[in-house]
C-alpha cells in the first residue's frame, strides 16, 4: 500500500514539475519573428552581385564601372553611423520596439530603385541598406541572447545569420532572372508584410527588469516559457540584472572592468577575423568572381550553386553547433578554410600570371564549395551568435555600438581590400591574403575566444572574470 501511495504521490509530483518545466517553442518562435527582418536586409546587401553586371550594360542607368564602387562601400560607413542612434534606442526604447524601426529603411531602400534610374538615388537606397543593417546587427544579437535559454540559444541563436543567408539566396535568383525595378517591388511587399509580425513578439525580460517593469517582465517571462509559475525564475533574473546594472555601464568601463576588456578584446578580434576571411567578399562579389574565374559554368548558375549550398551548410551548422562548442567550431572551421583559399589563389596565379590554361572551370566553383563547406560551422555563425553572449547588461549597448563599428571597418576593409588587389594583381591576390589570415587567426583563436557553450548570460560573466 505504502508503495503505490508513494508511487502516486511522485507521479503527481513528476505531473507538476512537468506543467512548470516550461517550453522552449516559445523562445525558438521569437527569436525566428525578430530574425525576419534579415531576410530583407539580406537581400539587399547582396544585391550588388547580381545587379552590379547588369547595370553596367544597361544604357538606361548609364552608369561606369567606377561609379558602382560605393555599392559596397556605402552600406558599411552607414551601418557604422546607425549603430550610435541604434544602441541608445535599444536601452530607452527597448528592443522590439528598435528591431521594428528596421522596417522603415528597408522599404525605402527597395523603394528608390523601384522609382528611378538615377545613380544618386541608388547610392541613397545602399545607405538605407547600411542603416538597416546598423540596427540589426545592434539590437537583434542583444534581443536573442535575453530571450533565450542557453539550449535554445546554442541551436537557434544563429537564426540572423540563416535568415540573411536566405535573403542573399533569394536576390541571387531573383536577381539572374528579374530585372532591377521587378525585384525591387518584391522588396517592397516583403518588407512590409514581414513588419505586421512585430505586434505579437514580446519584449525581452531582460530590458523590462532593467527599466523596473517586473509586471509586463513577469508577463514576457510567461509568454517565452509557457510556465504557469514564473515567480523563482523572475526573482533569479532580476537578480541577475541587478548585479550586473550596479556594475559601472560607461565607455571607460568596457576598457578597465576585465571582464569587459576580455569580452571585447574576443568580440573585435571574432569580427574582424570573420570580415578578414573573405566571407563578406564571397558573398557581395559572388558574380564578379565567377566571371573572372574563366569557369564555363555561366556566374548566374554558378553564383546560385554557391549561396544555395552556403546556405544548406550553414543551416546544419546551426543546428549542431552547440554539440562541438563555439571555440573548436571556430578555430576547426579557420584552418581548412585558409589552406582552401590559398590552393584557389595558387589556381588563378597560373591561370593570370603564366597563362597556363588548364582547361578546369570546375576548380574555382569546387573550391569556392568546399570554403562554403569549412567556412559554414564555425566562421559564419559562431561570431554573430556569441556578440549577445559576451557582455554584461549594463554596457551590451555600447558594446554592440563599438562592435558594429568594428564590423562596418572591416567590411570596408576587405571588400576595398579586394577591389584594389584584383584590380591590381589579379583574383591570386587577394584569395592569398584571406587564406593567411584565416591561418593567423586561427592561431590566435586558441588564446582569445572564450567557451560559451551552454552557459546562461550569468554564468558567462562569472567565467569570464575567472577566464
Amino acid at each position: 500500500m505504502r508503495v503505490n501511495i508513494m508511487r502516486t504521490f511522485g507521479d503527481y509530483r513528476l505531473e507538476a514539475d512537468l506543467k512548470n518545466a516550461g517550453k522552449s517553442w516559445p523562445q525558438v518562435l521569437a527569436i525566428l519573428i525578430a530574425c525576419l527582418s534579415c531576410v530583407s536586409n539580406g537581400m539587399l546587401m547582396s544585391w550588388p552581385s547580381p545587379y552590379t553586371p547588369k547595370i553596367i550594360k544597361d544604357e538606361n542607368y548609364d552608369i561606369d564601372e567606377g561609379e558602382v564602387l560605393p555599392f559596397t562601400i556605402l552600406p558599411p560607413v552607414a551601418m557604422m553611423i546607425t549603430c550610435l542612434v541604434a544602441s541608445t534606442l535599444s536601452d530607452t526604447i527597448g528592443r522590439k520596439k528598435t528591431l521594428f524601426i528596421v522596417y522603415i529603411p528597408q522599404i525605402l531602400a527597395w523603394a528608390l530603385p523601384a522609382i528611378s534610374t538615377n545613380l544618386y538615388l541608388i547610392y541613397a537606397a545602399r545607405i538605407l541598406e547600411g542603416v538597416g543593417d546598423g540596427i540589426i546587427f545592434t539590437a537583434l544579437p542583444m534581443y536573442i541572447g535575453e530571450v533565450a535559454s542557453p539550449t535554445v540559444r546554442g541551436t537557434w541563436g544563429n537564426s540572423l545569420t540563416i535568415l540573411y543567408y536566405v535573403g542573399e539566396f533569394a536576390i541571387t535568383i531573383i536577381g539572374s532572372y528579374l530585372s532591377v525595378k521587378i525585384s525591387s517591388l518584391i522588396g517592397v511587399i516583403l518588407s512590409t508584410s514581414l513588419s505586421t509580425t512585430y505586434f505579437i513578439l514580446p519584449e525581452s525580460p531582460y530590458y523590462l527588469l532593467m527599466k523596473d517593469d517586473t509586471v509586463n517582465a513577469r508577463r514576457s517571462l510567461k509568454t517565452l516559457t509557457r510556465k504557469s509559475d514564473v515567480e523563482e525564475d523572475l526573482l533569479q533574473l532580476k537578480a541577475d540584472v541587478d548585479r550586473q546594472m550596479s556594475e559601472r555601464g560607461t565607455w571607460t568601463s568596457l576598457f578597465v572592468i576585465p571582464t569587459n576588456r576580455k569580452a571585447l578584446i574576443a568580440a573585435i578580434f571574432m569580427r574582424f577575423s570573420q570580415n578578414m576571411s573573405g566571407i563578406v567578399v564571397a558573398l557581395t562579389c559572388t558574380q564578379t568572381i565567377f566571371e573572372e574565374s574563366g569557369s564555363d559554368i555561366s556566374p548566374e548558375i554558378s553564383s546560385i550553386c554557391f549561396i544555395g549550398f552556403w546556405l544548406l551548410l550553414n543551416t546544419l551548422a546551426s543546428l549542431f553547433n552547440d554539440k562541438l562548442g563555439r571555440r573548436k567550431s571556430y578555430i576547426g572551421s579557420l584552418i581548412p578554410s585558409g589552406i582552401i583559399l590559398i590552393a584557389l589563389s595558387v589556381y588563378f596565379y597560373m591561370e593570370q600570371e603564366i597563362s597556363m590554361k588548364m582547361n578546369s572551370g570546375w576548380i574555382p566553383i569546387t573550391g569556392m564549395l568546399l570554403y562554403v563547406l569549412f567556412n559554414s560551422y564555425g566562421v559564419c555563425i559562431v561570431p554573430t551568435l556569441m556578440m549577445g553572449e559576451l557582455f554584461s547588461t549594463s554596457i551590451k549597448a555600447k558594446a554592440m555600438t563599438l562592435l558594429v563599428v568594428v564590423f562596418g571597418i572591416s567590411i570596408l576593409f576587405s571588400t576595398v581590400l579586394f577591389q584594389v588587389l584584383s584590380i591590381k594583381f589579379g583574383l591570386y591576390a587577394p584569395f592569398l591574403l584571406f587564406g593567411v589570415s584565416n591561418l593567423v587567426s586561427s592561431i590566435l583563436s586558441f588564446y582569445l575566444v572564450p567557451e560559451t557553450k551552454g552557459k546562461t548570460l550569468e554564468q558567462i560573466q562569472q567565467y569570464m572574470n575567472e577566464w
